[in-house]
């Protein structure tokens, strides 16, 4: 896999687990085999251990191998892996771009843009999705039609909180229940991922971006998406929620007219490269401001 930051340093690799979720889902009697595995209440079995203070034995490790900097954050000391996996950076860490013609990500991860064509149709990884698929529900999917989609993947190192990206007002939280295949790349290849796993979505009527759709996709051994009970009225920068333990996703899509995608990573995704963002720093720029 290939990822590049916005200074276009580029990092081409392939990790241990990379290598092994290739393996399982390039097979088909592996593939097989871990569908037990994709069942929520494996995920809720897992996510019970990783809240128990026996969990906490793993930290350390996971510390040191993705070299990690806890003084950036608000605790060091912490009671079960799910409270460390759940940790809470300190805000000048995440500096929020306060331009209102600006679209901010809402976390860190590693970020790619589609678009949504003519009667909802989009691919991810050689993978076709339609609005309606990803919503399941074919009259809020039209008002997306010729806008825009952005897929934001977290990895297991990164930080995993996620905000709002504008004023506005909210929706209520829907949720679609799934299964939880991993959002590594591989498993696109295979398996619908962003139509067949857990999410959970609401609709934000933004200050300056339209009607804005804001999902969070679960993925294998995450443990919950913990979406805040917010105010129907909410800010730019506003923490929204954040996953339990695994890799997972957050979806943003914008309707037709409303926003022009940041050049590199625009450029970045038509060659099948991610692009590293971090929560609140500009991925957009408003077509209306």
């Amino acid at each position: 896999m290939i990822y590049v930051d916005r200074n276009g340093n580029r990092t081409k690799g392939t990790t241990g687990q990379d290598r092994l979720l290739k393996f399982i889902y390039t097979h088909t009697a592996t593939r097989l085999l871990i569908r037990p595995f994709l069942s929520p209440w494996v995920s809720k079995l897992g996510g019970t251990f990783l809240s128990t203070r026996l969990s906490a034995v793993a930290i350390r490790p996971f510390v040191e191998k993705n070299q990690i900097n806890l003084s950036q954050y608000e605790k060091q000391e912490f009671a079960s892996y799910n409270e460390f996996f759940t940790r809470k950076i300190k805000a000048e860490e995440r500096p929020v771009e306060m331009d209102e013609e600006v679209l901010i990500s809402p976390c860190d991860g590693k970020v790619s843009v589609y678009p949504i064509c003519e009667k909802g149709k989009f691919e991810i990884k050689h993978t076709a999705y339609t609005a309606e698929q990803l919503l399941q529900d074919a009259h809020l999917a039209k008002h997306y039609y010729g806008g825009w989609i952005y897929i934001l993947r977290l990895t297991v190192d990164d930080y995993h909180r996620y905000a709002f990206v504008d004023d506005g007002e909210v929706s209520r939280e829907f949720h679609i229940p799934g299964v939880y295949h991993t959002v590594n790349p591989v498993a696109g290849e295979h398996y619908p991922i962003y139509k067949e796993n857990t999410r959970e979505f609401c609709i934000q009527k933004s200050r300056h971006f339209g009607h804005l759709l804001l999902m969070e996709v679960g993925a294998l051994l995450v443990g919950r998406i913990v979406n805040h009970d917010v105010e129907q009225t909410v800010s730019r920068g506003e923490e929204k929620g954040y996953f339990e333990f695994g890799g997972s996703t957050v979806i943003v899509a914008v309707q037709a007219g409303q926003v022009r995608i940041d050049e590199d990573i625009w450029q970045n995704s038509a060659e099948g490269i991610e692009t590293v963002v971090k929560q609140g720093e500009k991925i957009g720029t408003g077509l209306k401001a």
